[in-house]
């Protein structure tokens, strides 16, 4: 899920990576890394990021009290995670949606502390507190009376906000840092217990609603989910490549000398193809590039060898490489 993108490396499995390899013991020692940090920290990059992420952040603020107090509110349409839990006690007991998001949120702040360190915590509650100040003070007139529309619409602007909270640094529904929690602790992806405690949700907000308000909720959970990955994403979904041909180094040169991008070559042997059975050495290329240039790679491949053999996968994440990195927040 896109949590795991703000996780720090190492908790990204259950067990912590180990050294592999240990410096040799004349090695000269290494210098303070809090120099680095000090340095960095009086830094105008420093400056320059902090400065995006708090617009990123205020801009998820805005577009998901939007998305809440012009679509979804006036029309009692709730959303999945901490803010449809809020939305629901809110309708039952009547007391205010801004004081539940924060009060509802701070056992996944702390817990995200634990999890995600403090800066993470710090931006988190900070961007929550910004979101309940919203929905207190500005007001946003009902935009439509449709109900696909304020559905779909609410949907957007809230998933939106989400996704720009995420490239601040920060989240502002805790249910994804329980998930993160569980996971480790149980068997299951993030995503599955994430759907699990929103299908509860929205299975309580049948009972205590109705059916129709229900399905509605749905269908703003789901546009709001999609929102997020493009935000957090874009068109810049990575796709790995990789591509079997016996013009593999032309191929090669194609994609790092023409196109600039990485690739690694494997030597492999080729056992069924269209002639039968067969034993033939040959070098297989996996490289990853952006969505966009899905096409266009694949295009100039068939201009060497009209008859490669291309197999194409998401990519969640990468680390490193020739591939242009834009960065999360």
């Amino acid at each position: 899920m896109l949590i795991e993108q703000l996780l720090p490396s190492r908790l990204r499995s259950r067990r912590f990576a180990r050294p592999v390899l240990t410096p040799p013991s004349e090695a000269p020692p290494l210098e303070n890394p809090a120099n680095y940090e000090l340095l960095y920290r009086l830094s105008t990059r420093w400056v320059r990021n902090s400065v995006l992420q708090g617009a990123f952040m205020l801009a998820g603020v805005f577009s998901a009290a939007l998305g809440l107090k012009a679509f979804l509110l006036p029309n009692d349409f709730i959303d999945g995670g901490v803010t449809g839990i809020s939305m629901l006690v809110s309708h039952v007991t009547g007391i205010s949606l801004s004081i539940l998001i924060v009060v509802i949120n701070i056992p996944f702040i702390v817990l995200g502390y634990f999890q995600m360190g403090r800066p993470f915590a710090i931006k988190t509650l900070l961007t929550i507190l910004l979101l309940a100040l919203a929905l207190l003070v500005v007001s946003f007139p009902p935009l439509t009376q449709d109900k696909l529309l304020i559905a779909v619409f609410g949907g957007f602007f809230l998933g939106a906000g989400i996704g720009l909270a995420m490239r601040g640094g920060a989240v502002l529904d805790g249910t994804e840092i329980l998930a993160v929690y569980i996971s480790r602790k149980l068997p299951g992806s993030i995503g599955d217990i994430i759907l699990v405690i929103n299908i509860i949700i929205f299975g309580v907000a049948a009972w205590l609603l109705s059916i129709e308000t229900a399905l509605y909720s749905v269908l703003a959970y789901l546009s709001a989910a999609k929102t997020v990955d493009f935000v957090v994403s874009g068109i810049e979904e990575y796709t790995g490549l990789t591509i079997i041909s016996a013009h593999s180094e032309a191929i090669r040169q194609l994609i790092t000398d023409k196109l600039r991008r990485g690739a690694t070559v494997y030597e492999c042997t080729r056992g069924f193809g269209s002639h039968g059975h067969q034993h033939m050495r040959m070098e297989t290329i996996y490289t990853v590039v952006t969505r966009l240039e899905v096409l266009a790679i694949t295009g100039e491949v068939h201009k060497i060898d009209p008859h490669a053999f291309i197999v194409m996968q998401s990519v969640s994440d990468i680390r490193g490489g020739l591939v242009k990195k834009r960065p999360l927040h």
